[in-house]
This record gives C-alpha cells, structure tokens and sequence, in this order.
C-alpha cells in the first residue's frame, strides 16, 4: 500500500511543526509503522534535530524539488529505528526562483512520492511520511499541500493561535478544489500548553470551540526536556521518554493512526 502523507503546515513560526514531526515520527516507529520525514524548511532544523550534520546532507529534498533525485537516493536512515529522513540545505531557498516558471512547480513533491515504491525502511515499505513545512505558505509549503493525503496543523496555546488559522484553512480549501482533491486536515494539535497559565486553557476552549472535532484529545505541553533533545540531536522519546512531552506525543501518534482507520474504514 501507498504510504500515507502528512503535512505538518502553519504559517506562523514557533508553533511546534519541527518538535512534532520528530516525536510524531518517533512515536509511530514506536507503534510499529515505518516513518520518512521530509525536511522542507531550508533552516533545517528537523534534521539537525535528528542528528544529521551538515556535511552529511549530499543529497536533499532540494533535489527531489528539481527532479535531480529520487527518495531513495536522498533518504538517510536516523537513530531512531524505521526512522528515516530526506534532509534540507539552504538550498531550498532558490527553489521559488528556479521553479516558479515551470508549468509543474507545485506538483514537484507530489511526483517524487510516486517514484518512492523501491524505498524501504528496514526491509519493508514506508508506512508514513511527514513533511515539515516552513513557516510560510510559499512555493514549498503548496508543493508539501499538494502531495499530501492530510494536513496536520500544530498550534500554539498562546493570544495569536487563532489568527491566521482562516487563511492557512482557506488555502487548504483552495488547493483541495483546484490541485490535490484528496486533501483533508487529519487534526489540529495544542502545543506550548501550561495548565499553570490561564491563557492557555482560555486559548485551548476557544480553539476548540472554532475547530471542534478537529483538535485532538491530546495536548502538548510546554516541557523544558522537548526543548533540550534537540541540541543532542535526538527526538524526546530517546532523550527522556518518561518525560510529559514524550508520553503525549506518544498518546498523539495513537490519535493519528486511530482517525487514519477511521478513514479508511469510511
């Protein structure tokens, strides 16, 4: 079966994507599923946080944008088990200048998805892909849309959450109509939650109020050990597994494959 793809898109910056597409990932490998992450953000930062240097990234989602490569060739495995990663480089900065005259330049990702069949995570097919998008909706964040099955939208618990949440959820329909009818949002995930903050709660209930059955059970907490795992290039759950960050986004990975059977089974 085709892996299923997963977009991890908000606009807005410091809102949990790159945290939560590697403790995501790692919770799923986990639970038994095989996970690619692809790294759109020329910043990096869920390959660095994953323990990929610079030096290693030979191959990148850069060249899958220019159809120079294929996931099989630019994937490298991490330290994480059926946890495997195609890395950025600042090269993804010129993409929008390279590309944005070709006729196909939104359907670049989309197309090197469906030359992924000879990729295999420990000897058996991807079961989940992850894009981590920028935090802009650019050339990179529409091709990411447009390969994707479903939109996952990590979401502060902080005043401006809500704002900006219209457009993101206007493209979304824009694209859905016009370039990848498949397209659907998996969920919306609470990050940065501090149950001492009032805000926050007041931020979570209106959020909820707007999204309803869209925001998953679970929540993120704000939690100093998602914040140092990074800096020894490890997700969470390797770095302090019985730390609240880890065992929420281990409770997150069940709430995603849970609504993935649910949809299938529709």
């Amino acid at each position: 079966m085709a892996p299923r793809i997963l977009t991890l898109a908000n606009q807005k910056g410091g809102v949990g994507k790159t945290t939560t597409a590697i403790n995501l990932a790692t919770a799923l490998a986990a639970i038994g599923e095989r996970v690619l992450i692809v790294d759109l953000d020329p910043q990096g930062n869920a390959s660095t946080g994953l323990g990929i240097d610079r030096v290693s990234r030979e191959i990148s989602s850069y060249d899958l944008l220019m159809a120079e490569a294929r996931i099989a060739d630019a994937a490298v495995m991490t330290s994480v088990p059926n946890v495997a990663i195609v890395p950025s480089t600042l090269d993804l900065l010129g993409v929008e200048l390279q590309i944005s005259q070709h006729n196909d330049r939104a359907f670049r990702m989309r197309d090197a998805f469906r030359q992924m069949g000879d990729f295999l995570i420990e000897g058996r097919p991807v079961s989940y892909v992850l894009i981590d998008c920028p935090p802009s909706l650019n050339l990179l964040t529409l091709n990411a849309l447009v390969a994707a099955d479903a939109v996952l939208v990590p979401m502060q618990c902080e005043f401006f959450a809500l704002e900006g949440l219209s457009q993101l959820l206007q493209t979304i329909e824009q694209i859905r109509t016009t370039l990848n009818p498949r397209l659907s949002i998996q969920g919306v995930v609470m990050t940065m939650y501090d149950k001492r903050n009032n805000l926050s709660e007041q931020v979570l209930a209106d959020v909820r109020s707007e999204m309803g059955n869209l925001v998953y059970d679970t929540v993120i907490p704000r939690n100093v050990r998602l914040s140092e795992a990074p800096s020894y290039g490890k997700p969470a759950l390797l770095y302090d597994l019985k730390c609240a960050g880890s065992q929420a986004y281990l409770r997150l990975a069940t709430e995603v494959i849970r609504r993935e059977r649910q949809l299938v089974a529709a």
